[in-house]
């Protein structure tokens, strides 16, 4: 008899076994797996998961696991005004000063009467680790950790003592856990110990009944930078359920043990007490109690299976083949050493559908918007506070969002911009007395938009406006005019509304200067930075364009064409170069990692391949640079040389990024391929896959019939001479899939969503295409349709 019920448990245990791999089956695809032959022993060798709000590094750890996580909403601090009151009576005496030369003056007065109150903004906040201790007292053996992107899963498999495990970790987006799936290939095998450990001093971990586990806690209560108190700091828990099939789950202290299991499933829920920028009354433990109430009936497979339907079919939308090589069948951590000296078009490929993987990981609607870090942080002080720089960082996030064909993850950074107008308005009218919003160079959880941390830097206006613009850019690229009049046009209309006030004429010239600014992180407090002049104009020509489309505001569009046009225009300097402020002072040997004085090339278009002059101008800034910088310099770097159509010079930035850290440059990528600035920062990642996309497509130029012109492979490279990409997005609501051998085109297919004419342009060679609602066009490598 006892051997007959061993029988039925060994069949019980393989049926399950069956029935996982038949879940996995037909969902690998090799090329976006990233992994290694040993577990992670630093944070930027762990893998990271996640859902947009619940994020984990996964450390792969054998006999001790380590899963690190955040919740989004964890972040020191409570709301707050960050502005100061009256601020704007010492306006006109800092302009004054710097047009006479004074800027130390200027700026010492910023500082003592003008700036944020407290100084600086508030840190995101790590969570906790989820730490397991096997039973495992033999040597670890065959052992391999993998981050599957087309799955969205960390798994981790080895064997020790005759026995085989794996364990399988994601963040689920339809049902908000973070699943750790453990199982072992014998019966009972499953033995280990399951407890949090937390960073925050004011925490206390429990048992609750016999298969939960809770930690709860709040964040400190005392601000050390800024030297304040918080008398109402943050509130947080998070609820783990171990569910066992075989064997026993008991609690013993603050852990649960786990004995003798044929596989577990471990949940995690976690949230936190904040409810908007303004509230904080939420209860975090009745939010993880209904998280886990909402999935008690669903076993692994539906959980598993749930997840894998929502992750691909976003993941699935782009596929990219940039050719292979002897790099595929390295351990990534091997590959990224081979490709200091080798090209690795398979690299680059996986780089590019990394970025996209981070990004859906770490905004989904709903969610914060992703920070510095996008949601991965384990430090109580991290670099720059993990907040939201918008001098650069936060915008190029989301690079990839529309052209990579993850338009709803841009939607958590409407969401803030929706919060930043309320907190923007304040600041303009008590920083500067005027209407509006306005947005300076950082903002945190509270929505800060005042300015932080020095007047030599963090006096910069056009935070708000360049945001405004990714509003923009996402009705261009889906055409959805509801989202243009009831999101995007009012937060763009208050941005450009701010401007009408602010603008100052320049009493040498007459032209219309922003002021007091500076061009992001370099040369101080200044009147006049090129890059706020070329912001204010693309942001008046956004809102004047739409405000025509939706019928409406004739009068405040007119004023905003007249205002551009007296904006001091773009200027060459006595070098050949683009002037990034109104004074010819460009120093020709400054490598400086921001490129501000650029963003008319790209993100922007004002300057491009038919403005000849200041085409070749911005050019020569991008030479004087150089091509060695801090990962997310390189990031922006790789675009704007797609921009200037040098495919070659991109992919030479691309290839400084696709090395180990500090191997080629001051960036690189970590053994995880998380960017390092250093140290790591998530902007870059994005940085590189936009600029993928950008030297395969581009649609930011219009014919003098307004319609988009769809630029086909404009900056390839040499180094891919054969690929295939499928799916990208291009302006005024198409997809475009491409096929080249060779290094020529040979086959393009067209989509429209909303049914509308373009310009395809490839070498040269211009093909007006018209599409209806919802149709297709295939043309080969001439622009020609197939067959004739």
């Amino acid at each position: 008899m006892k051997r007959i019920l061993c029988l039925l448990v060994w069949a019980a245990w393989c049926r399950s076994a069956w029935v996982w791999a038949g879940l996995q089956e037909g969902t690998d695809d090799s090329r976006w797996v990233l992994w290694y032959r040993q577990p992670a022993r630093e944070w930027t060798e762990a893998l990271p998961v996640g859902n947009g709000r619940l994020g984990a590094m996964v450390f792969g750890g054998a006999p001790e696991e380590r899963i690190q996580f955040n919740e989004d909403t964890l972040w020191l601090g409570e709301p707050r005004d960050y502005s100061r009151p009256g601020a704007w009576r010492h306006l006109e005496t800092l302009r004054r000063l710097l047009f006479e030369g004074r800027q130390r003056e200027a700026e010492g007065l910023a500082m003592r009467e003008f700036m944020s109150v407290p100084l600086r903004q508030m840190p995101y906040q790590p969570f906790a680790d989820l730490m397991i201790r096997f039973d495992h007292r033999e040597t670890v053996e065959g052992y391999r950790r993998e981050l599957n992107l087309d799955e969205g899963a960390v798994r981790v498999r080895y064997r020790a003592g005759g026995t085989g495990y794996e364990r399988t970790v994601f963040s689920s987006a339809p049902h908000q856990v973070l699943v750790v799936h453990l199982q072992a290939d014998r019966p009972g095998g499953l033995s280990f110990r399951v407890w949090f450990r937390c960073p925050h001093t004011n925490s206390q971990a429990r048992v609750q009944g016999v298969n939960r586990l809770i930690l709860q806690g709040r964040v400190r209560n005392f601000d050390q930078a800024n030297k304040i108190e918080i008398r109402n700091p943050m509130r947080f828990e998070a609820v783990l359920e171990a569910r066992a099939r075989g064997g026993t789950v008991r609690g013993e202290g603050d852990a649960l043990v786990v004995e003798n299991a044929d596989r577990v499933t471990l949940l995690l829920a976690a949230a936190t007490c904040y409810v908007n920028f303004q509230e904080v009354w939420a209860d975090p433990g009745e939010r993880c109690t209904r998280v886990l109430e909402e999935v008690r009936r669903k076993g692994f497979e539906d959980l598993w299976r749930a997840h894998l339907r929502d992750h691909q079919e976003r993941f699935r939308r782009v596929s990219l083949d940039l050719g292979h090589g002897p790099g595929d069948e390295l351990a990534t951590d091997e590959r990224l050493r081979r490709a200091r000296d080798h090209d690795d078009p398979g690299l680059a490929a996986l780089v590019f559908q990394y970025g996209r993987y981070l990004l859906m990981a770490s905004s989904r609607p709903g969610t914060q918007p992703a920070n510095l870090q996008g949601i991965w942080n384990e430090s109580l002080r991290p670099p720059w506070d993990s907040k939201y720089t918008c001098n650069i960082n936060v915008e190029m996030n989301y690079w990839p969002a529309e052209v990579t064909n993850l338009p709803e993850c841009h939607e958590p950074l409407f969401d803030a911009l929706d919060e930043l107008v309320v907190s923007g308005r304040r600041t303009a009218r008590n920083h500067y007395n005027a209407r509006g919003w306005v947005l300076h160079h950082n903002f945190d959880l509270w929505r800060g938009t005042a300015p932080i941390n020095h007047s030599d830097h963090g006096i910069w206006v056009t935070g708000g406006a360049w945001l405004s613009l990714h509003l923009w850019e996402h009705y261009l690229f889906g055409q959805d005019r509801d989202f243009l009049a009831r999101r995007a046009y009012p937060v763009m209309k208050e941005a450009a509304l701010f401007f009408v006030d602010y603008l100052v004429e320049d009493p040498r010239t007459g032209y219309l200067i922003s002021g007091p600014s500076n061009s992001p992180e370099h040369g101080g407090l200044v009147m006049g930075p090129t890059m706020d002049h070329q912001i204010i104009r693309s942001l008046f020509a956004a809102v004047s364009e739409a405000a025509r489309i939706l019928g409406t505001d004739e009068a405040f569009a007119a004023e905003l064409d007249r205002l551009r046009a007296r904006i001091a225009p773009n200027r060459v300097g006595r070098l050949g170069q683009l002037q990034e402020w109104l004074e010819d002072k460009d120093d020709p040997n400054n490598k400086h990692r921001h490129v501000s004085h650029l963003w008319a090339v790209y993100p922007g278009c004002e300057i491009n391949w038919r403005t000849t002059n200041l085409f070749q101008a911005a050019r020569q800034s991008l030479v004087f640079r150089g091509d060695e910088a801090t990962g997310w310099s390189m990031g922006w770097k790789i675009n704007l040389w797609a921009r200037f159509l040098d495919g070659d010079h991109a992919y030479k930035i691309l290839r400084n990024l696709l090395a180990p850290v500090g191997s080629r440059a001051d960036g690189g990528l970590y053994p995880n391929l998380f960017d390092a600035h250093p140290p790591f920062q998530i902007d870059g990642n994005f940085g590189a896959t936009a600029g993928i996309a950008e030297m395969l497509l581009q649609s930011h130029m219009r014919d003098e019939q307004g319609r988009f012109i769809l630029h086909l492979l404009p900056a390839l490279p040499s180094a891919w001479p054969d690929g295939r990409v499928r799916g990208l997005r291009a302006r005024g609501g198409f997809e475009v899939d491409l096929a080249w051998q060779g290094g020529r085109l040979t086959e393009v297919t067209v989509r429209s969503r909303p049914g509308r004419e373009c310009v395809l342009l490839y070498e040269g060679r211009e093909r007006p295409i018209q599409l209806r609602r919802g149709g297709s066009l295939t043309l080969d490598g001439r622009l020609e349709r197939k067959g004739t």
